[in-house]
């Protein structure tokens, strides 16, 4: 994404008041849950992003370095201040023409700040996820990785404006650990006390690949076709889909398997998506 691309004209300063990793130790992947303050005017909805600027001297480039991050939370300002937390996924990349390997700037920027750093960020942007009037909805949410982020802003904003929803969700996500553990029906985990265990409902996607990066939607589909099936024939369901655009295609041949026909499954999509009830947060 480009600089130019965005309007940064509304900045702000976030302090940030904490950086805990919250994936294994031992894993191969390093996620950090970084939670920052901010004047309580900067408002932020459900399902949107924030740019962080990382400075120039950083970046080593002409600009400041700019990077987009879903909102996880953002809970009801105290003492003037506003919260938010996000969830960043150290990267590397390697360079196939010159052999080497790169550190993600941004995701590096921000995993190593400290308790105490100033940041700036801008935005919001996005469309925000908006809550179903009808609160007997029924809503199939499914993210991967630190696409998850939004559904966690979602499923919190639910749960502190409009505890009378009362509607089935069904919570599909892909990982390997940390974020994984973020919504599991543990009475350990937050979303997991949220709901009644009856109208709540989080399931692993969890790769079983040799590389460990793959999300196996069939596996996590498909043993639930038959209520997956009952939710996609009501007309008051929403399906939620949020992460990395690549996801799309397994996960649409995993709901063709559950459909049981590439006809049936594009005349229930075509159904959600001319109703405005399939809602697609993609990057």
């Amino acid at each position: 994404m480009k600089l130019q691309d965005y309007d940064i004209s509304t900045q702000v300063i976030a302090s940030v008041l904490s950086n805990q990793r919250v994936t294994d130790a031992h894993s191969r992947q390093e996620v950090r849950e970084i939670e920052m303050v901010v004047d309580e005017h900067f408002r932020v909805l459900p399902g949107q992003n924030i740019g962080m600027l990382v400075p120039k001297a950083i970046s080593e480039a002409d600009e400041p370095h700019f990077r987009l991050y879903s909102i996880a939370d953002s809970p009801p300002p105290t003492d003037g201040n506003r919260h938010l937390h996000i969830y960043v996924r150290r990267c590397h990349y390697f360079d196939r023409l010159t052999g080497q390997n790169h550190q993600g700037i941004a995701s590096n920027y921000l995993c190593d700040c400290k308790s105490g750093d100033e940041l700036t960020i801008t935005g919001p942007y996005g469309q925000a996820f908006e809550v179903p009037k009808n609160h007997h909805a029924n809503l199939i949410l499914i993210g991967t990785g630190t696409g998850i982020a939004p559904f966690r802003a979602f499923l919190n904003h639910i749960y502190r404006h409009q505890p009378e929803f009362a509607g089935n969700i069904y919570l599909f996500y892909g990982g390997e650990t940390g974020l994984d553990l973020l919504y599991g029906n543990n009475h350990d985990e937050d979303a997991s006390m949220y709901y009644d265990q009856n109208t709540f409902q989080a399931i692993e996607a969890l790769g079983k690949g040799n590389d460990g990066n793959r999300f196996n939607w069939s596996d996590a589909l498909q043993p639930r076709a038959k209520d997956l099936t009952r939710l996609l024939c009501d007309p008051t369901t929403f399906v939620y889909v949020a992460g990395l655009k690549n996801i799309r295609d397994e996960l649409e041949e995993a709901l063709i398997d559950v459909a049981g026909s590439n006809q049936r499954w594009h005349h229930w999509k075509q159904e959600l998506v001319d109703d405005g009830r399939w809602i697609e947060l993609l990057y």
